[in-house]
């Protein structure tokens, strides 16, 4: 299995469920839904809803069909957009750029985009809890939404947005920066990973495993996003470059430098593949993706 067209095959997969789970721009919303289409479908990587349906496979189970886990998918990738398009607002990053195209409030202004990433927010919730979309009991659905809904919220990426704006030019000990981490980027991530692990039926050891993985590639995650801020060009990220330090964000290279850095984020890899000992070759995607995270180059 080769990574890349794998990730090709997986976005495709995603992004075609769009087209029936995501409601077209048209009747009175039609300016608010294509604001929400517009940051939804400019493009992106959707680590997210890709690592939720390899986490089922990697389960194994015979009865779970794709078709069943998209809805779940899909939902994780709402979510993250919409983080996105409030992080880019002038009150939180001020960033003009987003995966190389104009950010949401430069086309459709602050309250426009915001409102869109309120859009995205609850268009997850509905398809998480829609009886219409894939088979999946409502015991499962139950615990996937809860557990997605805790990932994205006070405590987790919502508080970890908080502590990353509160730490902004302060000396803060690594313990911060660990929660910052771990809450802003690292529990959707995590949740991504568990959540298509709850849909499968994994058992109480399978999903504490993947909770493990999620962790580690989720730390990896933002790490290397720390490194390639500092270090990559705004053509190779299609966003501001250097933009961390300019704001003096709490980051894994302000505190280690980047040679300790990149060590640390290799680290963290290994450490997520460790977990997936007891998984057979259908973890192989989840393998894979964890070094895809660690040597992509944007």
């Amino acid at each position: 299995m080769e990574i890349k067209s794998y990730l090709k095959e997986q976005r495709l997969l995603v992004e075609n469920a769009f087209d029936t789970l995501i409601p077209d721009a048209e009747g009175d919303f039609r300016d608010h839904i294509e604001a929400m289409r517009y940051s939804l479908l400019a493009g992106g990587k959707r680590v997210r809803p890709i690592l939720c349906l390899a986490a089922a496979r990697a389960i194994g189970r015979e009865n779970i069909a794709d078709q069943d886990i998209l809805p779940v998918a899909c939902a994780l990738e709402c979510i993250h957009t919409y983080s996105l398009i409030h992080d880019d607002l002038p009150a939180m990053d001020n960033d003009d750029l987003r995966r190389g195209k104009a950010t949401n409030h430069v086309l459709h202004g602050e309250a426009g985009a915001i409102l869109a990433g309120d859009g995205l927010l609850t268009w997850a919730f509905d398809l998480l809890s829609n009886p219409d979309h894939g088979n999946l009991s409502p015991e499962r659905k139950l615990r996937i939404t809860h557990c997605i809904a805790r990932a994205a919220g006070s405590f987790g990426m919502v508080g970890g947005q908080a502590l990353d704006i509160a730490y902004e030019n302060t000396e803060f000990p690594f313990a911060t920066l660990q929660t910052i981490h771990r809450s802003k980027t690292g529990a959707l991530i995590t949740a991504s990973v568990l959540a298509g692990g709850i849909a499968a039926g994994g058992d109480k050891k399978q999903l504490a495993a993947l909770e493990q993985y999620g962790n580690r590639i989720g730390l990896a995650f933002q790490i290397v996003d720390d490194l390639l801020n500092a270090t990559a060009t705004t053509a190779q990220l299609g966003k501001a470059a250097g933009s961390d330090a300019a704001l003096g964000k709490a980051t894994y290279p302000a505190y280690f430098g980047t040679k300790e850095t990149r060590s640390l984020a290799q680290k963290a890899v290994k450490e997520a593949n460790q977990c997936l000992a007891d998984f057979d070759d259908k973890a192989r995607p989840l393998r894979l993706l964890a070094d895809y995270i660690y040597t992509r180059s944007h």
